[in-house]
């Protein structure tokens, strides 16, 4: 997609996203690289809050969907933020897990817990961030642990010599 053909997706997309209308005022769509990058309009704050843990580890990159956002490593999705993913009206953080600790996770506590549609089966499990107080901590373990699980051993290496010498 050219510059501009990509510029004018970004910008419908943005316009179908608030409501239609004209652009919305001081919107400037930039291209940077090979990437075209616009300002963020707004963001849930547990959002904003993942993204940081997130972006902490090495070479990981945000991608946006809407109200969700997917969070990679070399192209490899290490961690989701859903946000009433197909209507569920869950807000949740889902990750990968060591075989069988999502299904144990989702059993244990599945007020917490639970299965995420299509990837569940797949060894993710979706830790519900809508419950009240988010303990953050887990979170940047959970998310810490999926990374590992995905990313290259080199990087991985990194985060877990990281994790033991205490950060």
């Amino acid at each position: 997609m050219g510059g501009c053909a990509a510029s004018a997706a970004i910008s419908l997309r943005l316009r179908r996203q608030s409501g239609g209308g004209a652009r919305p005022p001081n919107l400037i769509v930039r291209r940077k690289g090979t990437q075209i990058v616009a300002p963020k309009l707004s963001e849930d704050p547990t959002l904003t809050r993942l993204s940081k843990i997130c972006l902490a580890l090495p070479e990981a990159v945000r991608g946006f969907r809407g109200d969700h956002a997917d969070f990679r490593v070399r192209q490899k999705v290490f961690a989701y933020f859903l946000n009433n993913h197909h209507g569920d009206g869950i807000v949740s953080v889902c990750v990968k897990s060591a075989l069988g600790e999502n299904v144990d996770r989702a059993g244990a506590q599945p007020e917490r817990y639970y299965l995420p549609a299509y990837i569940g089966p797949r060894g993710w499990f979706g830790m519900r961030l809508d419950l009240g107080a988010i303990d953050w901590h887990e979170v940047e373990n959970i998310v810490e642990l999926s990374y590992c699980l995905v990313a290259p051993k080199s990087l991985a290496r990194i985060v877990e010599q990281r994790g033991a010498s205490g950060r």
